[in-house]
């Protein structure tokens, strides 16, 4: 079965940093993109960034660009997020998914991690 599990979720001040990593697992045939959502309370889920896995190419919120970074470990099936310049309204749940063709059906579909929790004090 194929597993997404997100962690490096954390408390920051202000201005800070943190890393945050995704790594899919399991029998995999492809990986067609993957990407990181967020979501607060109240708030609709919204897309952060997003890697396309053939050509590595990046999208990033207009919010996030120039602070955020995506990039990824093919080897190991990982993505990563790296959050400079935290402020209070990046805090939220922060979610993965990766889009995939699993290795025993290769019926593509789409696999969400369980979240973790990022909050930016001021």
């Amino acid at each position: 079965q194929v597993h997404v599990v997100e962690s490096g979720g954390g408390l920051v001040q202000a201005g800070g940093s943190l890393r945050l990593s995704c790594a899919a697992s399991g029998r995999i045939f492809r990986i067609n993109d993957m990407g990181w959502y967020r979501q607060a309370p109240g708030k609709q889920r919204e897309l952060v960034a997003a890697l396309t896995w053939i050509t590595g190419s990046t999208n990033y919120a207009g919010s996030v660009k120039g602070r955020f970074t995506i990039s990824r470990d093919n080897a190991k099936n990982t993505v990563y997020l790296q959050m400079n310049s935290l402020k209070p309204e990046d805090t939220a749940v922060y979610y993965c998914k990766s889009d995939l063709l699993p290795g025993d059906s290769l019926i593509r579909g789409d696999y969400w991690g369980q979240g973790t929790q990022v909050t930016v004090s001021s």
